[in-house]
């Protein structure tokens, strides 16, 4: 689930991220985040970078879970609930402020749409009827999306052979992982559509932030839990029309509800935060790779769902493909001036004070 944080290039599962020259802002990217505090985290940031993983890996798992109990609906309005609540009590510790402006109110009740309510749904619903391994792989498609669109969409982000040869590749993934030359024989088709157009809401929502949310003034961690609010709303709006009340609270399912919200939702975009302005987002990012791994692994050793090998086959092939859209080449240096004594690079200095 691409859940990014408003300055990280990518996400998946929920959050948005901050919109810079180079990255398809996810949520409400355009805030500039406050620097990072002098005080070093308790935890090592290689471990809450596994965390990370690990819970957005599972949460594909905990949708599938929390299906078998509650409609569609109700697992995202309950997810983005508890997300929520964990969100506004890292506000309230850390005494933020919510916007202001009316208009930063209107694109967060979309971006919230595009980001939070539509594709939560879409998952929720296409694992009616595919597994949660399929679902996980779908989302590893967001990258691939964005590459296509940025073409069209951002004038700045210029396609290059390399990221033009990873869509194709990714593509490819992707038609190995449905089986295109069997004719899609056993694929639900229309479970499997739904995990893909969740997908494709995610770098959408991102577009559109950057062009609507830059320059908010307000602080990151403010402007994802206003939208994880507004999506919330929305839910509460959408949920009572489609759905009648459940008759029971199944403890399984509801437990699996709270850990996707509260902590593939809530907890997973504070790691992110603090992983992007630690170790910067292009480490941060990384995570996007782990996830479908870690859900392929938990839905066949926890759920038994069944694995053919061009899935794990195709998975690789699409992560491949998203990695090569997200690399760019490195800009040549100025020569220095003659008799100038050499200086540590960049990422060398930037390794250096991480």
């Amino acid at each position: 689930m691409s859940y990014e944080v408003f300055f990280v290039r990518l996400n998946l599962m929920s959050a948005p991220c901050e919109p810079r020259a180079t990255a398809p802002a996810s949520a409400p990217p355009p805030p500039v985040p406050s620097a990072p505090s002098a005080r070093r985290p308790a935890l090592d940031w290689r471990i809450r970078f596994a965390a990370l993983s690990l819970i957005w890996g599972f949460s594909f798992l905990l949708i599938k879970v929390g299906t078998e109990g509650f409609a569609p609906f109700q697992v995202t309005f309950g997810r983005l609930l508890a997300g929520t609540a964990v969100l506004v009590a890292a506000m309230a510790m850390r005494r933020e402020r919510l916007p202001r402006s009316a208009r930063t109110w209107g694109h967060l009740t979309v971006a919230a749409f595009l980001l939070n309510a539509l594709p939560f749904s879409l998952f929720s619903y296409a694992e009616l009827t595919i597994p949660s391994t399929l679902a996980g792989i779908c989302n590893a498609t967001s990258p691939l999306w964005g590459m296509a669109l940025s073409v069209v969409a951002l004038s700045e982000d210029r396609p290059t052979r390399r990221r033009v040869a990873g869509l194709g590749v990714g593509f490819l993934g992707v038609l190995t992982v449905l089986g295109a030359w069997q004719g899609f024989s056993g694929l639900d088709l229309p479970g499997t559509g739904m995990a893909l157009l969740a997908s494709f809401c995610y770098p959408v929502g991102w577009i559109y932030v950057r062009r609507t949310l830059a320059g908010t003034g307000s602080s990151t961690l403010a402007l994802t839990g206003s939208q994880l609010f507004l999506g919330t709303l929305q839910l509460a709006v959408v949920t009572p029309l489609f759905t009648s009340a459940p008759t029971s609270f199944p403890l399984l399912p509801m437990l699996s509800v709270l850990a996707l919200g509260a902590l593939g939702t809530g907890l997973a975009v504070l790691l992110q935060y603090g992983l992007v302005q630690e170790v910067g987002p292009t480490t941060a990012q990384m995570v996007t790779y782990f996830i479908p791994v870690i859900a392929t692994a938990a839905g066949v050793a926890l759920l038994g769902e069944q694995l053919s090998w061009n899935t794990p086959v195709g998975a690789l092939i699409v992560l491949v493909g998203a990695a090569l859209t997200q690399s760019r080449a490195r800009p040549a240096p100025a020569p220095a001036p003659p008799g100038t004594p050499a200086s540590p690079d960049a990422d060398g200095a930037r390794l250096s004070r991480s």
